[in-house]
């Protein structure tokens, strides 16, 4: 069974084309290579359509298409658009002790999984995009996360079978404008969500989508990020509080999972805040997942 990944690609128009990465150097385009599978038509219809799709990929894949280099097309985010981007807050024990100021941790015999909305069509940024820093905050910082993409509807998951719902697997960089996560005309509420988490580029996702038949253990990927040379974040998935299967059942109490849905499972410690740090234009943030590849994108100023 060949291997591929699922991705979009710039086309003429600058338009986001689905296309399988075949031999990790070429690049295939459904439409072109299944004209007439409705399916083909995006990267979201691919995974509205997931358990026929993959299997269809995996055979297209071994068939050895003709195709365009990587280095020849413009990687575009892998899904236009996710219905949600649903992300974890302090979903690794170090990290939530880095950010908190008592140190302390997470305990899971008595808490349940803490997590909020990011816009897709307006936060959402593609590999090499540029990052560009909101005129209303000083302190943006950045969070590389392990996201799992959703490949079939599902309500009241169990933990039992909530891989079954998992297309697969890409990155996403949860970025934070921590100088907006308080807010002293409400002084009664304790995190603005909306404001410190969505803002235009809030949301880098690439570059592409692993299947989750092609990684063996998601939990044995390491997670790393940079900024410019400098590691900042380093750890295995395996790190998370509350798993892929407890996140997916947790929400799906709540809401119907829909195909093409984006769960990001939470950072690690080694965010800039702790440490004064901060991102700023000029920099270069790059991120790296076993299972997946690497997602890069410069950083400049906003408006």
């Amino acid at each position: 069974m060949a291997s591929f990944r699922l991705l979009n690609y710039a086309g003429d128009q600058n338009e986001p084309r689905a296309g399988i990465l075949v031999g990790g150097d070429t690049v295939v385009d459904l439409q072109d290579a299944l004209p007439a599978t409705a399916w083909a038509r995006s990267t979201l219809d691919v995974l509205g359509a997931w358990e026929e799709a993959c299997p269809a990929l995996h055979k297209l894949a071994d068939s050895k298409p003709k195709g365009k280099p990587l280095t020849a097309v413009r990687l575009m985010a892998p899904i236009y658009y996710p219905p949600a981007i649903y992300c974890t807050g302090a979903n690794y024990m170090a990290h939530a002790k880095e950010m908190s100021s008592e140190a302390s941790g997470v305990d899971k015999a008595t808490t349940q999984p803490y997590l909020f909305l990011k816009s897709a069509r307006h936060c959402m940024i593609s590999p090499n995009d540029e990052i560009r820093l909101p005129g209303v905050s000083q302190k943006v910082d950045w969070e590389a996360e392990c996201a799992v993409v959703i490949g079939k509807k599902g309500r009241n998951i169990s933990v039992a079978d909530a891989m079954k719902h998992v297309a697969g697997y890409t990155i996403m960089n949860d970025l934070s404008a921590r100088d907006l996560s308080r807010r002293p005309d409400w002084p009664r509420w304790n995190i603005d969500w909306f404001g410190h988490k969505n803002f235009e580029t809030a949301a880098p996702m690439g570059p592409w989508i692993t299947p989750a038949d092609e990684v063996p253990d998601i939990y044995a990927c390491q997670l790393q990020l940079w900024v410019n040379q400098e590691k900042m974040q380093d750890t295995l998935v395996s790190g998370l509080i509350f798993n892929i299967a407890e996140l997916i059942e947790y929400l799906s109490r709540r809401m119907t999972l829909l195909p093409g849905d984006v769960i990001a499972t939470g950072t690690p410690s080694g965010v800039g805040r702790p440490r004064g740090i901060f991102l700023k234009p000029g920099d270069k943030v790059r991120i790296s997942l076993d299972c997946v590849g690497t997602l890069e994108n410069p950083v400049v100023q906003g408006v």
